[in-house]
Parts: structure tokens; sequence; C-alpha cells
């Protein structure tokens, strides 16, 4: 499958089946880190400012593959190469694999009893910690600030219930 520049929600197989037991295969490909990333009740990440702008994670050279094992996470995307910039993605447990591209805003809110996601990233060589965690405030991003204000065009919502998409 040729890569897209839009995320992308993957599906994982169930390869066994057996009384109160299944397996499943959810293996990436390609990828070659594994980060365990538990919140512990209602978190966001990254925070808020102390002045309430939202920041956001970009990482210019790591794909993320994240898949819910525990709880619900609702990511708010942001790719200014995007067709529609700004989309927000539910993940629930047993739920899809959420693809992010490198060059993607993202940030993320647990459930209220929290959650624990596995990002099966793909990390370039040249990746470190501190070139791929840099934390962004969008009160300094004006293009970020507005794509995601009241006044822009309202997100695309993936993953969620169609009640509430529609409140």
């Amino acid at each position: 499958m040729a890569k897209s520049s839009n995320f992308e929600l993957l599906s994982y197989h169930k390869f066994r089946d057996t009384p109160k037991v299944q397996f499943f295969d959810i293996t990436v490909p390609n990828s070659n880190a594994r980060d365990l990333v538990f919140h512990d009740g209602p978190a966001i990440s990254p925070h808020n400012t102390s002045e309430g702008a939202w920041q956001f994670y970009l990482h210019p050279r790591q794909e993320d593959n994240l898949l819910a094992l525990s709880g619900g996470r609702t990511f708010y995307l942001v790719n200014f190469a995007w067709e529609q910039p700004f989309h927000i993605v539910r993940l629930e447990a047993g739920g899809e694999i959420l693809r992010i591209p490198p060059g993607t805003f993202h940030r993320s809110v647990s459930d209220p009893n929290g959650s624990l996601v596995i990002n099966q990233a793909v990390r370039h060589a040249e990746a470190t910690v501190q070139s791929e965690f840099r934390v962004y405030n969008s009160a300094k991003i004006p293009k970020l600030r507005w794509v995601t204000s009241q006044a822009a065009p309202p997100p695309i919502l993936h993953g969620f219930d169609r009640e509430r998409q529609a409140a």
C-alpha cells in the first residue's frame, strides 16, 4: 500500500479465536519503535498553556501508528497540506490503528478514566527525542490558532457515533 500524506485508520485481523481468548496481529509494517503511552485520568497531551492555548506535537521524522489498548482517546490533527486541514479522530480500545504522517500537528485528550495507547512508530534514522517531541504553542502560530478556532470551518469528525456528530 502506498503511503498517504493524509492520516489513515488501519484495521488489523484476528488470527486465532479460542474460548474466552482472542489473538490479533497488530503488526505495523516498517515499525522500528514501540511507545506505550499511559494517561492517568482525563489527561491532555501536550497540556494547554497557562493561558489556555492548545499545544501540539509535530514529528518531522516519525510516523505514529496508535492503537488504544484500554479506555478511549480523542486526537486533534492539523496538517496544512490536507484539503481539509483539521480533523478530530476518536480511538476506542479494540478499534482501528490511527496512522499520523510526519509533519502533522497532533494532540490528544483521554477519557475521564484515562487510556493506554501503544504507538508502533516508524522513526527515520535522523529522529531524536529532541527533534521529534517538540511542543508547539498554537497561540504563537497564527495559522494553527485560526484553523482550530470557532471562526474557522469546523473540523471533520471520525470515529464518533452519529448522535455526537450531529451535535
